[in-house]
């Protein structure tokens, strides 16, 4: 939203229950519930928009071992609203539905493109997987323009604690105004790699996507891994830490897919994309911005 106001867009912003948004820029927010078809129709008619960046979603993959029903009524039921609302309510409108690269489950080669067959192998994966399907549908079935997003892990100031990088930014944000010394970091799985791309260039993908791509699907991804551990010595090098890196087994995923890598080069093809941020960078700025709201 903010890359969008910043653009000089006007920005039609969706939240489900009054408080959920916040009245910072110039966005005009609607409240409406995604899982109700009619409140769906209801606010892309009164929108009028022409373009739709779908990003709601259950995203968090502990949380969909523990209610997959749930997490698969969050994210196809809401994209099978939103593409119905578009379809009735403003079929002109280019639509991005922003998936991931978790649907592509563990890769036959790597780096994994676009053409390659979805193994999902989490529930939350699975939901992703059905909505990208869904949204292929409307495409074909409907004429609409659609663009299906599978995005890679990505990470920057603002992402919530419970994602990988994030929390390893918190925690040692929280270490360093403590005092502590080495800075303790707990994570699941060490080895475990994936293609991590600053939210900021992500941000910029999914509107170069609704400016220019044809229909169809795209990656939005660095094309390089790293694992967990490289992450948190890389954590530790750019912010000048000694880090303590400890792993608890609990955190260690089932059906881990140990190495996903994604092929950019259809996004780069269709927009001119390329990331900018380096991940050192990103680090960097997520532990100041924990900072400077731990201390607060």
């Amino acid at each position: 939203m903010d890359a969008c106001l910043a653009a000089g867009d006007e920005v039609v912003a969706l939240a489900r229950s009054a408080g959920d948004g916040t009245s910072a820029g110039e966005a005009t927010w609607m409240v409406a519930d995604l899982l109700d078809a009619d409140a769906a129709l209801d606010v892309v008619r009164e929108a009028a928009p022409e373009r739709v960046f779908h990003l709601a979603a259950q995203a968090f993959v502990p949380a969909s071992w523990e209610d997959p029903g749930a997490t698969l009524r969050e994210n196809v039921t809401t994209t099978l609203n939103v593409l119905e609302a578009v379809r009735h309510e403003a079929p002109e409108a280019r639509v991005v539905v922003v998936g991931s690269g978790e649907i592509y489950g563990p890769p036959a080669r790597l780096p994994v493109s676009e053409d390659a067959p979805l193994r999902p192998q989490n529930p939350y994966a699975v939901s992703k997987a059905a909505a990208d399907l869904l949204a292929g549908l409307y495409v074909d079935a409907h004429a609409l323009h659609v663009v299906r997003v599978r995005a890679f892990n990505h990470a920057g100031p603002g992402n919530a604690p419970n994602y990988a990088l994030t929390s390893f930014a918190r925690q040692l944000a929280q270490a360093q105004l403590g005092g502590e010394r080495p800075s303790r970091i707990v994570s699941g799985n060490p080895e475990s790699r994936r293609d991590y791309t600053d939210v900021r260039d992500v941000v910029r993908a999914y509107r170069l996507l609704a400016q220019a791509a044809p229909p169809g699907a795209y990656n939005v991804c660095s094309g390089r891994s790293v694992s967990i551990a490289d992450a948190i010595a890389l954590l530790g090098e750019v912010t000048g830490d000694e880090i303590e890196h400890v792993v608890d087994q609990r955190l260690v995923r089932p059906h881990d897919v140990m190495d996903v890598r994604g092929d950019p080069a259809r996004l780069q093809d269709a927009t001119g994309w390329r990331p900018q941020v380096a991940l050192g960078d990103t680090l960097r700025d997520m532990v100041a911005w924990w900072r400077e709201r731990l201390a607060q």
